[in-house]
């Protein structure tokens, strides 16, 4: 098995990636059959962005802090623990951003595309899906748009649905609403075209970010499910990522 062992960076995962390459060696990524992950949920978000279109599996194991897409760390029988490991499939999320200088943007998003505002005033904006208007006017801090991968997330902290990763779904879900006050969001099939558009821009500006990707200041944004790319994570049996967000739901 040619495995290619990438870390965070931090002490804890650099020294841990010395010990696995004296022991299992170390390939070329671009020849590797499988990619190792060293560190945390952050680490796994930049190895699938790295490695998006490749068709290459990522088995992260955690030397960072929370780990929820991770394994546990271990060394022994590495090589058996991979081949042993459950595969997950998710597709990204793709984000296609207008500013108001006219400027537009293009990101994927594993976990979610959110907008946020940039000043102490709300943003406001207008929801539209399949080219029909669904909310004139939202008032809020921010919404976001989110995959079953990303529902436990930044979703789930600003209280919206915790979705199955087989959910054929995108949780849409506003940050803070103060208009109207008891929308809580939508649920919607991951078909949908979502578009976003900003309301009083200069005044209410807002930025849009992909995972790591940011666009400040626009105008508008469209989001929808690429299912043309498909991303591999692999877990331990009985500790894959469908079974961990099911535990979710039940608070463990």
């Amino acid at each position: 098995m040619r495995i290619a062992f990438l870390s965070a960076g931090t002490p804890e995962a650099e020294a841990a990636r010395v010990r696995l390459i004296h022991t299992y060696g170390n390939c070329d990524p671009a020849h590797a059959d499988v990619i190792v992950a060293l560190g945390g949920d952050g680490l796994m978000l930049q190895t699938l962005h790295r490695f998006m279109g490749t068709q290459k599996p990522i088995y992260g194991m955690n030397r960072g802090s929370v780990g929820f897409l991770m394994n546990e760390f271990r060394e022994d029988d590495l090589e058996r623990h991979i081949q042993a490991a459950q595969p997950s499939i998710i597709h990204p999320l793709m984000m296609v951003a207008t500013d108001i200088k006219g400027d537009r943007a293009e990101a994927c998003a594993i976990n979610e595309v959110s907008i946020l505002r940039q000043s102490y005033q709300a943003a406001k904006i207008r929801i539209s899906i399949d080219g029909k208007e669904r909310l004139s006017e939202l008032v809020s801090d921010g919404l976001l748009v989110a995959t079953p991968a990303g529902s436990t997330a930044y979703n789930l902290s600003v209280d919206g649905p915790i979705l199955p990763l087989d959910a054929p779904l995108m949780a849409l879900t506003p940050i803070s609403a103060f208009r109207p006050r008891r929308w809580r969001g939508a649920l919607l099939p991951d078909s949908a075209h979502v578009t976003l558009d900003i309301l009083e821009p200069y005044k209410r500006p807002a930025a849009a970010v992909a995972d790591h990707f940011e666009l400040k200041e626009v105008i508008r944004v469209e989001i929808s499910m690429d299912h043309s790319k498909s991303l591999t994570i692999l877990h331990d049996p009985g500790h894959s990522l469908d079974e961990r967000i099911l535990r979710e739901q039940f608070g463990y």
